[in-house]
């Protein structure tokens, strides 16, 4: 007998499905009518949407500009030669079960980019010892288009991954990769909260779907059910909802889309950060009305696989209680 195979309608209709089971009706047709809109206009029929990675042209014009100074070769180099960040986060309420607990975040991996940079993100997590995987969205090359070659690179990713890893997406995410990232192991968190326990004693992670472009998160439910005085981590793709969040009483903030800048001036100085937040919450270690929060600059490349005075970056956050 042989199998039916699904028409492309059908698995829309399916795919519609799961997502309004998942995330709610109004979340999911939400999320999906946007995306349909911006895919419309990615080419520049509406000025107002202009992004820099929709732009045909913008690799070939920025490979154009290294190779006249003679900094393409060095700029692609760049791009795959990862660090491993450490940063400590001190929260006197920790609960003591806590202190040391290890996340690994990763961010803006773009996997279908640049294979030799995947291959190295792999490398580098592989030695590593974590008790928690977090990542921060944008694991696509494009905002648009195809997400099945996005979706193959996750998956190797997620092979490298040991424990649990939960994430949120980013303006280059479609909604439509929810589903397949959860059956490969991912947890979404779509303006949600999951309780990590060790033992009787609990941290409260919340996700928030993007913020950037989308416009599709939601502080209120991603926290409304952390119970008071319960040490609370939110990731969000950026930082551009610093100030919601600080006053929804978060303690940590994960974020990632700035790249740091990607191409920087000499002293790590970004051209641009292409995010509506201070310049001094675009890479690294910040506070702000008493929430600690981390930009990370991120593992992989955007519009082109070129970095310089910006080397890309897996980081691993320790928590702590502080000094006894």
């Amino acid at each position: 007998m042989t199998a039916r195979v699904r028409a492309p309608e059908d698995q829309n209709e399916l795919l519609q499905y799961r997502l309004s089971l998942r995330l709610g009706p109004v979340h999911a047709r939400q999320r999906l009518g946007i995306e349909q809109e911006a895919e419309a206009r990615v080419f520049g029929r509406d000025r107002r949407s202009f992004h820099l990675e929709n732009v045909a042209n913008a690799p070939r014009l920025i490979q154009f500009c290294l190779q006249a100074v003679g900094l393409f070769g060095r700029a692609q180099d760049n791009s795959r030669k990862l660090t491993t960040a450490r940063n400590t986060f001190t929260l006197p309420d920790l609960p003591e079960a806590f202190e040391g607990f290890r996340i690994l975040h990763l961010t803006d991996l773009h996997v279908d980019m640049d294979e030799q940079n995947l291959n190295a993100v792999i490398d580098q997590i592989t030695p590593l010892d974590y008790d928690l995987c977090v990542l921060t969205g944008d694991y696509r090359k494009l905002t648009w288009g195809p997400i099945d070659a996005a979706l193959e690179g996750m998956a190797r990713l997620r092979q490298a991954i040991r424990g649990d890893a939960y994430a949120v997406l980013g303006n280059h995410d479609s909604v439509r990769m929810v589903p397949a990232l959860e059956d490969m192991g991912y947890r979404l968190l779509m303006n949600e909260m999951a309780p990590i326990a060790r033992g009787a004693n609990k941290l409260y992670l919340s996700g928030v779907d993007d913020a950037h472009y989308y416009k599709v998160h939601n502080l209120h439910r991603a926290g409304d059910d952390i119970p008071p005085g319960g040490i609370s981590l939110l990731l969000s793709h950026t930082p551009e909802i610093w100030r919601e969040a600080a006053h929804a009483g978060y303690d940590v903030f994960l974020c990632g889309h700035t790249h740091g800048g990607q191409l920087c001036l000499p002293g790590g100085i970004p051209v641009t950060l292409d995010s509506d937040c201070p310049r001094r919450l675009g890479r690294g270690f910040w506070q702000v009305n008493g929430m600690q929060g981390y930009t990370s600059p991120g593992a992989g490349t955007s519009v082109l696989n070129v970095r310089l005075n910006c080397p890309p970056e897996v980081t691993l956050h320790t928590l702590s209680r502080g000094p006894e």
